[in-house]
């Protein structure tokens, strides 16, 4: 039976770290039978963004809050500000990161939910050296991200 959860400002029910990135789960898996995930995510100025890629099981959609968000959506290059928002369906190739001076901060919606894989890739960020790109390629094709 899923649990109704309130979290406060700065709360996470988990929270991991790759490419410079930090995320913090606000929606799991577990929460609602896998129905989404919702992470608060930090973007650094000059931080590696995912390599192109596209989901061929989930919807990916950003809200950003603070800064500017940079989004390679197919052949579209987008610049989002805050209170911006963004739907990426199932199958549309992209990739984003930070695209200003300052750190940026957006919310992140999977449907169904991904954080899964979020973990693994925090485990392949944080064993003590970066990850090569076929690992890295290995990990989102293990979750139904093929290269864009």
């Amino acid at each position: 039976m899923a649990v109704v959860r309130m979290l406060g400002p700065g709360e996470s029910e988990q929270e991991y770290a790759a490419r410079g990135s930090r995320m913090f789960f606000k929606a799991l898996a577990g929460q609602d039978d896998g129905d989404l995930s919702l992470m608060e995510r930090t973007l650094p100025v000059g931080g590696r963004r995912p390599p192109p890629h596209r989901h061929t099981n989930c919807t990916e959609a950003y809200f950003v809050l603070d800064g500017l968000v940079a989004i390679q959506a197919g052949h579209e290059e987008l610049s989002v500000g805050p209170e911006g928002f963004v739907l990426i369906p199932r199958g549309t190739p992209h990739t984003f990161g930070n695209g200003g001076d300052a750190e940026a901060r957006l919310l992140v919606i999977h449907t169904p939910a991904m954080d899964a894989y979020f973990a693994e890739l925090h485990e392949l960020w944080n064993r003590g050296e970066p990850p090569t790109p076929d690992e890295e390629r290995e990990l989102m094709a293990r979750f139904g991200m093929e290269k864009a």
